[in-house]
């Protein structure tokens, strides 16, 4: 399942991100940095270097909003989140289609993270560059997805993905992962379902008592499916 966050930034927060990545010292380096033995070669974009106090401090205040954000917390049930990285694609750049790797490992702690969820978080309005769609493929067929700026996409990080070659303006994103309690990608969307059913129930003042019940079931599902 691919879900779309709204405003997971604002637009002032966005504008200071962008300012501080726009800056002439920002330390951007060749995208294949980060990239497999798959990936690398398809891979032809810039990006913040990981290690960087830039990265660092950017990457925090991407993390701070995700945490606040209701909809993410309900849809990837996260356990842990590799620290948010920054790209930008000029005009001629593109990633070509790759699937990520399966585990993710900080150079700054060593930390190792199963990859569930991939998230792209649009920096740049639709309207500042020409290409640059990012394409998710499932079983339902190809998903070209351009939003706007402070928002994110959220979707299987086994899905098939590329970003289409830039020819006009710069495309600035943070792109990271998330290992999510439930591994298995069906079950969390069942679980994903039964929360918004809970929700809405709870917004037209339903039943109570079914309501209790459809909790105790989403908890125990929880519970039954959880790695941790």
């Amino acid at each position: 399942m691919i879900l779309s966050i709204p405003n997971l930034l604002d637009r002032d927060t966005v504008a200071a991100l962008r300012q501080q990545l726009d800056a002439a010292d920002a330390p951007w380096v060749d995208g294949r940095a980060t990239a497999g033995y798959s990936g690398a070669p398809v891979k032809h974009n810039q990006q913040i270097n990981e290690l960087s106090p830039l990265a660092a401090e950017l990457g925090d205040r991407v993390l701070a909003a995700l945490e606040r954000n209701p909809l993410f917390i309900s849809f990837a049930l996260p356990n842990q989140v590799y620290p948010p990285l920054f790209n930008r694609y000029g005009p001629g750049m593109t990633f070509g289609s790759h699937v990520d790797g399966a585990v993710r490992i900080s150079p700054a702690n060593g930390r190792k993270i199963r990859t569930d969820l991939s998230l792209t978080l649009f920096l740049s309005d639709p309207s500042d560059y020409d290409g640059g769609e990012l394409q998710i493929e499932d079983t339902y067929g190809v998903h070209e997805i351009k939003l706007p700026a402070g928002d994110a996409i959220v979707y299987p990080a086994s899905s098939l993905h590329r970003v289409t070659p830039v020819t006009r303006g710069v495309r600035v994103a943070s792109f990271f992962w998330a290992q999510s309690l439930i591994r298995d990608d069906a079950c969390r969307v069942i679980l994903f379902d039964m929360d918004n059913a809970i929700q809405r129930l709870h917004v037209t003042d339903a039943d109570e008592s079914a309501r209790r019940t459809l909790i105790g079931c989403y908890h125990n599902l929880l519970r039954q499916w959880s790695d941790t």
